[in-house]
């Protein structure tokens, strides 16, 4: 995704917002702020304009309750929002410039529960408006072309039951009987959108406090969840079955715990001979210069400091073999020396320019700053324009979000006059100024 564009939600007052996203987007402001309401839109917008669901905004890392909850309440004498908008622009992999993906959703309160009312995809020349209608007597889906007249789509397959929404199939199937010309780009633009719901994975979403070490695991079924649960059984199934995913997974993770200082070997334990059995997580230092290295015992992952325990989730995630294109991570430092929060902001440069999209909501100084340092070593190929720092800025009652970029020498710029004020407060008191 390459914006975030949102109105009337949470936080967000009634004044419409773009948020720009880049491959390496890192979410900065005081607690209370949005930042997790945005993450949460993130994949929210997703689930509507590419699984053609209604999103679940209590879903796990991200519960933010029902509708009013969700919808902006600007409070004082100021009334409820009746409805909310969010969109997002998006240019898929190996598409043309011009066959952007733009989209917006309304979203109205039914039965508690934030309902895409309304769905629209549109590019510089054409737009389709597909409402959710309740019967096929309601309102039905439409096209046009520049700022033509609309054109009606039809009522087939257009009703909404359930978490069903009306489906882009439908249309394209339509527009395809079509013999007029114009039409093609309305129909090339729903391929693009029916080729994402094929082919890319929804984003996986991270929570902030993950799963607590076990001294012992028994393998599981591997299905990805928030809190990192599923880890252990990943890396014991790639350890025993894909020596050659292992020995990539492992070098990667050992490279980073060396860096971090958490540790610098990892190994799986296997308690018995075949697949089914127990197994245990490992690691151990070393010590000494490189020449004259000496290395420590193992240690199991419940007897070393927490931080290895909740950095590994992290770290499975960003160098499994078949992660996921996008990920949204809430506080990926929890629990990590400021050393080791340095060296997460070099692998997220690293992952983000690798083709990645990372969406960092973070309160580490360590990371940003690492960050804006290897952008301007050119540690990777990450370019100061693959970086965007939102800054959520409180004012009264609402949030504004500030876009910031890095120059090419890590200078942060347009940034308002908020950001980084408290630091700079603490600095002058701590030198006496």
């Amino acid at each position: 995704m390459d914006s975030i564009t949102l109105q009337n939600y949470r936080c967000f007052g009634s004044e419409e917002q773009t948020a720009r996203l880049a491959p390496l987007t890192l979410l900065v402001g005081p607690n209370s702020t949005g930042k997790t309401s945005f993450l949460a839109l993130i994949r929210a917008l997703w689930d509507v304009a590419f699984r053609e669901v209604v999103p679940n905004f209590r879903e796990e890392p991200f519960d933010l309750g029902s509708w009013d909850d969700i919808v902006c309440d600007p409070g004082g004498n100021r009334k409820r929002a009746n409805r909310f908008m969010a969109g997002f622009s998006y240019h898929p992999p190996l598409m043309t410039l011009e066959d952007e993906i733009n989209f917006a959703c309304e979203f109205e309160n039914r039965g508690t529960v934030p309902f895409p009312a309304v769905r629209a995809y549109f590019g510089d020349a054409f737009e389709v408006r597909v409402p959710t209608a309740r019967s096929v007597e309601d309102e039905v889906a439409q096209y046009r072309i520049g700022t033509g007249d609309w054109q009606d789509i039809g009522h087939s397959a257009l009703v909404g039951f359930g978490r069903d929404l009306p489906h882009i199939s439908a249309l394209r199937h339509w527009l395809s009987r079509s013999d007029d010309d114009e039409v093609e780009a309305v129909h090339r633009l729903l391929d693009n959108v029916q080729n994402q719901k094929s082919f890319v994975p929804r984003p996986f979403s991270g929570a902030a406090v993950r799963s607590r070490p076990r001294r012992t695991y028994d393998p599981s079924d591997i299905v990805n969840d928030a809190e990192g649960d599923y880890m252990p059984s990943y890396l014991a199934q790639i350890y025993r079955q894909n020596p050659h995913g292992w020995s990539h997974i492992k070098r990667r993770m050992e490279d980073f715990g060396h860096e971090s200082q958490l540790f610098d070997e990892i190994s799986i334990r296997s308690l018995g001979r075949s697949q089914g059995d127990p197994f245990q997580i490992q690691v151990r230092k070393h010590s000494g210069p490189r020449s004259r290295r000496r290395k420590g015992p193992w240690r199991n992952l419940i007897d070393v400091g927490y931080g290895v325990s909740q950095a590994l989730p992290v770290l499975t995630e960003l160098l499994r073999i078949d992660a996921p294109l996008r990920s949204l991570l809430q506080q990926p430092e929890v629990h990590l020396h400021p050393q080791a929060q340095a060296a997460l902001g070099t692998l997220f440069c690293q992952v983000a320019a690798g083709g990645r999209q990372l969406v960092v909501e973070t309160h580490s100084d360590y990371i940003i700053d690492r960050v804006r340092m290897d952008v301007r070593d050119q540690t990777t190929e990450l370019k100061p324009e693959d970086v965007s720092i939102l800054y959520f800025e409180p004012r009264d009652l609402d949030v504004k979000i500030h876009s910031i970029r890095l120059d090419e020498m890590g200078n942060v710029l347009d940034a308002p006059q908020g950001y980084r004020q408290f630091f700079a407060a603490e600095l002058r008191r701590s030198i006496g100024i």
